[in-house]
């Protein structure tokens, strides 16, 4: 058989070969180090025989798809040491994760805590040394259903009723069997560095309305080093916790009397939330956007329409009736904008129209999915609707994209931006419009990210219902991804809503609509920015830029007058007139991470002079007040550093 590598090499294998052959052909090294390999895009095991000419891509650690190999199997191996430990234990679902894996487990009586964590961990140990290989066993679905029933485990029976008509697999090692598609590694042994990191709740199959099970978080890594930069990474995200910076620097708060997932912004935390939309709403009115307001309230009918209602149901509140009529506590933005659409008739002439709002929207979260402000219940998003012509599709597109990536550089978080193109699948149950409309607006799509070289993947069934789109993956300061900005096209709204413009022809036509969001939801993305400057906020986005400091009560007077100057030219300072010392107001400002403390003792009242400290950089000279207002202008600047 012809096997084809991902270079286009082309081997000559025996027929039945395996994955560790085509391996250990290219290289021992490669054989020694290989997780799993994928035939004609599909998952395979290194031993299993291959029987026919196929593209094939040996996979390793160094792999995104290596780890999820690796780290399920490491899965498989933490519930090996669960049952051992736990006899009687059931097990729900064990998947891999972005960095690790869980597995959810029902001990019973016997509950797992935190302080079990080291006795797991060391049973994957001793289990590990003993180089058990994953076995795959194929089995009909009576066996597998009859299997489960001996066992006891009335969850494995739960997933099997879902599956009758796939192929059933089981996975072997050691004494432990599990339902599972796999692949998997080739044995135990490969697992070296191991960490149990967590235990939490979690109701079986995400549904508060049934059984709680314990939720057991771990990582595994081949390399000891490897698991010690990874808990070394944990402890500096543990800093950056924009939940621990957001009450220290008083931010914003979750109060429990307000309600869960609803954030109050503290002082700190209002004023850098109206930088940043005073700084978007400069961005999109400099590009030819037109800002809108709509009410937190819809009727119901008009997401009838739209289909957001009843689609989305279980992630919104229920509807509120008065007057004989029903409202919904508005979940997107995208129905109003319409509305304001069909105000007035247009033109091909007017188009593209380009509205933005930053729409104030509430979903419905369970509690366990709650987290600070990146899973709330009431968010902002800075939204933006563009009705245009087929003809101006892809420029609009294109310029969307350009919009995202200069703002993802104002915010330095520019480095390795990534995006995922999210079409259709072939369930078209899922779908509104028709496959070939989709398949053009696809193809435009492919065509912006291909003309401006972006650095994308194509996801096939992660399209919403109404359109394809372009997600943004951005990375933080220490590496983290995160989905922030999104265009996405949409033919079937215009269709719902049946809105027109009149044409050169002066004939009725639809436009098409451009979804487009650029930081995504206000909230999560300021999540996002506390960790990634790690409370450390540059200058022009700083809520206190500079903390004026006067040694002592003579001094006063003359820091009150540099900050009544500051304030005047627009400058966020404040001026610390408490009685303490000197040092402890330095301490506090530097706590509060101020970029700029100026210090007025009598000597510098006496030369017109400051004492000025930088945040993170300390002591950095006696300046004039003028010579500091200058370096003031030029940091001031959205985007400087």
């Amino acid at each position: 058989m012809i096997i084809t590598l991902p270079d286009g090499t082309k081997k000559d294998m025996p027929d039945g070969s395996t994955g560790m052959d085509v391996a250990m052909s290219i290289s021992e090294g490669l054989a020694r180090n290989s997780l799993g390999i994928f035939v004609n895009g599909k998952k395979y095991d290194l031993s299993r025989p291959i029987n026919e000419d196929a593209e094939v891509k040996i996979v390793t650690f160094n792999d995104e798809e290596g780890k999820e190999i690796y780290w399920h199997s490491s899965a498989h191996l933490m519930a090996e040491a669960i049952a051992e430990l736990y006899p009687g234990t059931k097990f729900g679902i064990g998947p891999a994760i972005e960095h690790g894996f869980y597995y959810d487990v029902d001990t019973g009586d016997k509950v797992i805590t935190s302080d079990d964590l080291p006795k797991i961990e060391q049973k994957m140990k001793e289990l590990a040394k003993k180089k058990s290989e994953y076995q795959r066993v194929e089995i009909s679905w009576d066996d597998a259903i009859k299997h489960w029933k001996e066992a006891g485990d009335e969850y494995k029976i739960e997933l099997l009723e879902g599956l009758q008509d796939e192929e059933i697999t089981f996975y072997k090692h050691g004494g432990f069997i599990d339902l599972c598609r796999g692949s998997h590694i080739p044995n135990t042994g490969m697992i070296k560095s191991i960490k149990l990191l967590s235990v939490a709740g979690a109701y079986w199959r995400g549904d508060s309305e049934r059984q709680q099970m314990t939720r057991v978080y771990g990582i595994t890594f081949p390399k000891k080093k490897m698991l010690d930069e990874y808990l070394e990474f944990l402890e500096e995200a543990k800093k950056r916790d924009h939940r621990k910076l957001g009450k220290e620097l008083e931010l914003f708060r979750i109060l429990p009397a307000v309600g869960g997932g609803l954030p109050v912004w503290l002082p700190n935390g209002a004023l850098l939330r109206r930088i940043i939309e005073d700084m978007m709403r400069k961005e999109n009115l400099k590009r030819d956007y037109t800002e809108v307001i709509t009410p937190v309230l819809g009727n119901l009918d008009m997401y009838r329409t739209s289909g957001h209602y009843p689609y989305y149901k279980d992630s919104q509140y229920p509807p509120i009736t008065m007057d004989d009529e029903e409202y919904l506590l508005k979940p997107m933005n995208c129905p109003h904008h319409h509305q304001i659409y069909m105000t007035k008739p247009h033109s091909y002439r007017e188009l593209p129209l380009r509205l933005f709002e930053f729409g104030h929207v509430h979903r419905y979260e369970q509690s366990g999915e709650l987290s600070g402000l990146s899973r709330v219940r009431s968010f902002t998003q800075d939204d933006a609707h563009i009705y245009c012509t087929e003809e101006q599709l892809k420029d609009e597109v294109r310029d969307c994209v350009q919009f995202i990536l200069d703002v993802a550089k104002i915010f330095h978080l520019d480095e390795g931006v990534s995006t995922e193109l999210s079409f259709r699948d072939d369930n078209e149950e899922k779908y509104g419009g028709n496959v070939e409309v989709w398949e053009n607006a696809q193809q435009k799509l492919l065509e912006v990210a291909e003309d401006m070289n972006l650095d994308y993947v194509v996801s096939p069934g992660e399209a919403a219902f109404y359109g394809p789109k372009i997600d943004f993956i951005l990375k933080d300061a220490i590496g983290r991804k995160w989905q922030l900005g999104t265009v996405q096209l949409d033919y079937v709204m215009p269709e719902r809503f049946e809105l027109e413009f009149t044409g050169a022809d002066n004939a009725p036509h639809r436009p098409v609509i451009i979804h487009r969001a650029i930081l995504g939801s206000l909230e999560r993305f300021m999540s996002i920015l506390i960790e990634h400057f790690a409370g450390n906020f540059p200058f022009w986005l700083a809520p206190e830029q500079i903390r004026v400091l006067p040694v002592g009560g003579d001094q006063q007077e003359a820091a009150e007058e540099i900050m009544k100057k500051l304030k005047g030219l627009g400058y966020r300072a404040s001026v610390d007139v408490r009685s303490e010392k000197v040092n402890r107001k330095i301490a506090e400002s530097e706590q509060m991470k101020v970029p700029f403390s100026l210090i007025v003792g009598k000597r510098e009242v006496e030369n017109g002079t400051v004492s000025v400290r930088k945040h993170l950089e300390g002591d950095i000279g006696v300046k004039s007040l003028d010579e500091m207002i200058e370096t003031f202008k030029e940091l001031n600047v959205p985007g400087a550093m």
